[in-house]
């Protein structure tokens, strides 16, 4: 998979300083495990997004509302999750997990794009401590797609791993002041 068409991931990452990785560095364990279960995963991006999704519309309809195309407001999650247009925000999401997983060695390259992310979703009104449940429900997408072979060891590389992310993330809060 690649990310969304005109991403830039530098290669060179030695000005890339302020994600501060190197304390919350995964362990080439935690890096095979996330690979392995990703590989399992990733073969059906759409389908287990909407399972991701599904579960968080579950545990907080209100999000339901942040989620407008052609101002139109979605009158339930199963509307919402059959549109043209959030299909494609699905495969975003999918993507730039991907992209964390290919790049686990080296995530400050993805520093300057999950910043802009971060940006993007203050600009639409998400909130910081929505990720929160994003969150939760990636492990439960993950845990429902691996069954038993999600393992305890496998949970906390994957909450590692998307600690990271959001860490990156909310630095786009942070640079307009107003991180939650």
């Amino acid at each position: 998979m690649d990310l969304p068409q005109g991403t830039q991931v530098s290669s060179d990452c030695s000005d890339r300083g302020s994600f501060k990785m190197e304390s919350e560095k995964l362990s080439s364990t935690e890096q095979a495990l996330i690979r392995e279960s990703w590989q399992k995963v990733s073969g059906n991006p759409l389908q287990h997004g909407i399972i991701l999704f599904t579960r968080l519309f579950d545990l907080d309809p209100d999000l339901l509302s942040l989620f407008q195309y052609n101002c139109r407001q979605f009158s339930s999650p199963q509307e919402c999750l059959s549109s043209p247009e959030f299909l494609d925000h699905i495969r975003k999401v999918m993507l730039v997990i991907d992209a964390a997983v290919t790049q686990l060695e080296n995530l400050p390259c993805l520093e300057e794009y999950l910043c802009n992310l971060g940006k993007k979703h203050q600009a639409v009104g998400v909130k910081m401590d929505s990720f929160s449940a994003v969150g939760d429900c990636l492990l439960y997408m993950l845990e429902k797609c691996l069954g038993t072979a999600f393992s305890p060891d496998m949970r906390e590389a994957w909450t590692r791993l998307y600690d990271a992310v959001v860490k990156a993330m909310s630095r786009g809060w942070e640079a307009h002041g107003e991180a939650e």
